[in-house]
């Protein structure tokens, strides 16, 4: 687990601004607690602070997960959101859809 490289930051956030624009502040910078983007095995993960300094004492090779996987780098560069990220996105999206 470690933190993203600048390269890596700036192809996530333009990746999050194609669908929450300049709401990318709100994700970090929360009400109620602050929260970051850790990378493990080219997965992009959102956690809180709390849980991220947490789990500083279990080994790498232990740990599976942590926090909410946001999506992944390919082998390209390029970033691709998954499935799981919605819940947080369509919170500060622009543009919403609701499909019956």
């Amino acid at each position: 687990m470690r933190p993203l490289t600048e390269e890596e930051t700036k192809t996530l956030f333009l990746k999050l601004s194609e669908f929450i624009g300049r709401n990318i502040e709100h994700l970090i910078n929360r009400t109620d607690e602050r929260h970051c983007f850790r990378l493990v095995k080219e997965k992009v993960f959102y956690v809180s602070e709390s849980v991220m300094k947490s789990s500083a004492t279990i080994s790498k090779d232990s740990l599976l997960s942590l926090g909410t996987c946001f999506g992944k780098f390919t082998r390209g560069g390029k970033f691709r959101l998954h499935i799981t990220s919605l819940d947080y996105l369509s919170q500060y999206a622009s543009h919403k859809v609701w499909v019956k």
